[in-house]
């Protein structure tokens, strides 16, 4: 094996051990919706590693009491509460946080939906696991909230990535990589900003399920590669891209509706959580770029056997996807 094939082999382990890895890090979701004036609905998630749930509890203000006992069930692999809390005075001043965030490596979401329509968005970290509820929220904390939810979704959307990651392989001339990823970005930004207003829509596990699909598409492409013959999605890889990007874009849609969009700055929260996708996407371009270039010279390359290395590991990734995905439409 070549030292780009052992590379490859050590960057695509990475990706197929992380989904088994990666349950800690999913972020809670605390959301409380305004009903009435000082009245509260609740529904706090809190990821879950099998049957056992982490060790996280939603802090409310002392004025919050609750106003009946929360009902309580397993959903997606994820444990829920719903109650009701009043809140004396609201919640304007008052200091919300999660106990036991700081002995995790995951974090939260908050989300505060205000009976006028204003929407409070917080992202609490081990660091920092608590805030002062403003009532409402600054263009510039909106953008400064949604901008690195949106780096952090893509980077730790091993999907995504590892459909970027196989347009890399597949693609040898860097102009043509550029415009590929530039078609790309056009098109999952385009159902992304349509899905998340609400103009269109599509079931989010099917969605899932055929985005694991599209990578070992692209795997398979790798694979049937030879030299002197060029097949389409080498002509014309920007084609397969934008085709794939719509469908992608659909996924980036699903994790933002599930944080929401605040109401008086929707366009806002939308271009920057979309900046945020594309920073963390280029972020991570960069990356592989200068891990292959670094293992090119360190030795004598052997491109093709590298690339049908890449191809059928990362088809393997896919593939393993596809049949969880595929497993939880069934469920």
């Amino acid at each position: 094996m070549t030292r780009l094939g052992a590379l490859l082999a050590v960057l695509i382990t990475v990706f197929l051990v992380a989904p088994s890895m990666a349950h800690e890090i999913r972020p809670a979701y605390l959301n409380m919706r305004e009903t009435e004036s000082g009245e509260f609905a609740i529904v706090w998630k809190v990821p879950a590693q099998g049957s056992m749930r982490l060790g996280l509890y939603a802090h409310l203000p002392k004025a919050c009491v609750e106003k009946a006992e929360p009902a309580r069930s397993i959903e997606s692999g994820a444990h829920l509460e719903r109650w009701t809390v009043a809140c004396a005075g609201g919640l304007k001043g008052g200091e919300i946080g999660i106990n036991g965030l700081k002995s995790t490596m995951t974090e939260a979401l908050v989300r505060i939906e205000y009976e006028n329509g204003d929407t409070e968005v917080a992202r609490l970290m081990p660091d920092a696991p608590s805030f002062v509820a403003a009532g409402a929220q600054t263009s510039l904390e909106v953008a400064q909230t949604y901008f690195p939810l949106g780096v952090d979704h893509i980077l730790s959307g091993l999907d995504h990535l590892l459909f970027v990651l196989a347009l890399i392989l597949l693609i040898r001339h860097r102009w043509m990589l550029v415009k590929t990823i530039t078609a790309f970005t056009i098109a999952h930004s385009i159902t992304l900003a349509g899905a998340s207003l609400g103009y269109f829509s599509l079931p989010q596990k099917p969605v899932e399920a055929t985005i694991a699909l599209s990578i070992a598409f692209v795997a398979s492409e790798l694979i049937r590669m030879k030299p002197g013959e060029r097949r389409l999605s080498e002509r014309y890889p920007w084609v397969v891209a934008f085709a794939f990007g719509l469908l992608h874009g659909f996924g980036f849609a699903g994790a933002l509706k599930e944080i929401g969009l605040p109401q008086s700055d929707v366009p806002l929260s939308l271009l920057t959580f979309n900046l945020g996708v594309e920073a963390g996407q280029l972020i991570f371009i960069a990356a592989a770029l200068v891990v292959l270039r670094a293992a090119g010279a360190l030795g004598t390359i052997q491109p093709a056997p590298a690339r049908q290395l890449g191809a059928y590991m990362i088809g393997t990734a896919a593939m393993l996807w596809l049949v969880s995905r595929i497993a939880g439409l069934a469920a």
